[in-house]
């Protein structure tokens, strides 16, 4: 593993009985980078992250983060991992401060009142201390989700989906919180289906499809290698966009292959959350 290489994967391969999610996959996260993956329902997108997490242990091929094989040191990763899901599972019955207590307490952190109640202040909650998680909005539950992933201060954050369903001013507040990880030095792997999210945000973008990586660079660099000319209408109200190459390398009809991997995933996914 080079020395600004974080998490490394190698010929990785995660099968769902008879039909393969990923296949061979190589990639690499650079430390303090906002690496996005992207791809459509299916691509394997969320059995590589499972992977990442220690939740699923590949059929092939190895998962490092910082040099710990998860496959055989899943403690250690975890320790260093902050995860937010797409559906994170909150306690009804907890307040926003017992929330953090209970999952600081699951690293071995015991934080200080002072300290969560900085946590809180930091993603705008202070004044929801006492609130339970019913009682939150959808965008209040996603910036708890978020200072819950930073309990045991990380270095790595992975992050699914996490402005799905959020109105713009509650996704741009997500938005600022990312660019301060990447500020603090932490390394930040996204998922999103929001095109102009991930333009935005990342450093870099792997796009997946069908289990395997089909491009890899940074932005802008994608865009000037894979973006298709535009109709003269469009030219003339806009610039090639992220959006232009997701289509152009994945868009086409959900086909068997990819609707038989998503529902894998997904029956998977509901018996471990």
């Amino acid at each position: 593993m080079q020395a600004d290489t974080i998490i490394e994967i190698q010929h990785l391969c995660v099968q769902y009985n008879n039909v393969q999610a990923v296949k061979q996959l190589d990639l690499t996260v650079r430390r303090g980078e906002v690496f996005g993956m992207l791809g459509p329902n299916g691509a394997g997108k969320s059995s590589t992250l499972s992977c990442i997490m220690g939740l699923r242990r590949p059929d092939g091929g190895t998962v490092r983060v910082d040099g710990h094989d998860v496959a055989r040191d899943p403690l250690a990763v975890k320790r260093i991992l902050g995860v937010q899901l797409q559906k994170s599972a909150l306690f009804n019955e907890l307040t926003a401060v017992e929330l953090i207590e209970l999952y600081a307490a699951l690293y071995e952190v015991f934080p200080t009142r002072a300290q969560i109640m900085a946590l809180l202040e930091r993603f705008g909650l202070a004044q929801k201390a006492g609130a339970r998680a019913p009682q939150l909005s959808g965008g209040q539950q996603q910036r708890l989700a978020l200072a819950i992933a930073l309990v045991n201060n990380p270095q790595v954050v992975l992050l699914d989906e996490p402005t799905t369903g959020l109105d713009p001013q509650a996704r741009r507040g997500v938005w600022a919180m990312v660019r301060r990880m990447r500020e603090e030095g932490r390394t930040v792997l996204l998922t999103t289906h929001y095109m102009d999210e991930a333009q935005e945000l990342c450093d870099r973008i792997g796009i997946i499809d069908n289990g395997v990586l089909v491009a890899l660079d940074t932005p802008l660099a994608l865009i000037a290698r894979h973006a298709p000319p535009l109709s003269p209408q469009d030219a003339a109200r806009r610039q090639p966009n992220l959006e232009d190459v997701f289509l152009a390398l994945t868009g086409r009809g959900l086909d068997g292959e990819q609707s038989l991997v998503q529902d894998d995933e997904a029956r998977w996914l509901a018996t471990t959350t």
